[in-house]
């Protein structure tokens, strides 16, 4: 695989449309991922990989349009015949995506590495960009919340990110460090001219990437510039719970919060014109500031902030090149 132009960091659905624009808009062998490793666990003995699966669908065109997870044209046999028996149904399992979590532990109890079993998903779904786990091993995500810490899934799914969440922890800490091709893109890959974080949960999803060992700091010495942009558009959420989370942490629901949680380690952020009056606030942190529409309803909405991110990269570039 030739070394990538532009890396993104992804987790969930916003993160997922996200990725679906850049791989419309540039050719696919010059991209690569790092998804959220946070959400996976162990379900009814079977490893599942929620945000590894959603984008590896996403991508193939096969994500399902209602829910924005799992795989289209699903059947739920399986899963309504779980619940007829009283097993745990709270977790939805379709048909067709069984067998990937299936053929997936059996690889692991073959002792196959979970890099290598990332690798052996991409190309069977045919998919020539480069996806990767972020961390190398196991990083769970534990919510603590008012009501006690629950695992992610349970707060996420079963909870509905109902309690009150108060902090959140990653375990183990300090380990285990990223996956060997992700880290020698940031540390050797001279192709490399831009690093996004995609507008995905900063606490649930792009925290626990910044979590394992080593690579916020690799992130932020990275040369090429690296933008995030906000999944907060005119004080809410884009998608899912990041503004309720913010609130529940005392953090205002803005892009100026966005662009604190990563200062340390981007050049700039993209924000809807609606935030436009932010513009000054961020700017005034050291860090660019890009304005345009950044809500991604339909496949046209997503190659467009696609393509507004690779012209800020290309700016940013400019800016650090100029004498």
């Amino acid at each position: 695989m030739t070394a990538p132009r532009i890396l993104c960091l992804t987790g969930g659905i916003g993160g997922a449309k996200l990725a679906r624009g850049l791989m419309a808009t540039m050719p696919p062998e010059d991209l690569a991922f790092a998804v959220n490793t946070g959400d996976d666990f162990t379900h009814l003995g079977m490893e599942v990989w929620p945000d590894f699966d959603t984008l590896v669908y996403t991508l193939a065109g096969l994500a399902n349009p209602v829910l924005g997870w799992g795989r289209k044209d699903e059947t739920w046999a399986f899963h309504e015949e779980l619940g007829r028996l009283g097993g745990p149904d709270w977790f939805r399992l379709g048909d067709r995506d069984l067998a990937l979590h299936a053929m997936r532990t059996q690889r692991l109890r073959e002792g196959q590495p979970r890099g290598t079993i990332a690798q052996a998903i991409v190309e069977a779904f045919g998919l020539r960009c480069a996806i990767w786990r972020a961390a190398r091993g196991e990083l769970a995500t534990r919510v603590v919340t008012a009501e006690g810490e629950l695992a992610f899934q349970e707060y996420f799914v079963a909870r509905q990110a109902k309690p009150v969440l108060t902090n959140v922890r990653f375990a183990p800490q300090g380990a285990p460090g990223p996956e060997p091709d992700l880290a020698a893109c940031l540390a050797e890959n001279t192709a490399l001219e831009g690093v996004i974080i995609a507008p995905s949960n900063p606490v649930l999803s792009i925290a626990p990437i910044l979590a394992v060992d080593g690579l916020r700091a690799m992130i932020g010495a990275c040369p090429a510039p690296v933008i995030v942009v906000s999944p907060i558009v005119g004080g809410e959420s884009i998608k899912g719970p990041t503004a309720k989370i913010f609130a529940e942490l005392g953090r205002e629901i803005s892009p100026v919060t966005v662009a604190r949680e990563y200062k340390d380690m981007i050049d700039g952020i993209v924000i809807d014109p609606v935030d436009r009056e932010l513009a000054g606030m961020i700017e005034d942190m050291g860090l660019a500031c890009h304005i345009a529409p950044i809500v991604m309803q339909d496949d046209a909405d997503k190659e467009a902030v696609a393509r507004e991110c690779l012209s800020f990269i290309d700016d940013l570039s400019a800016r650090k090149k100029a004498p």
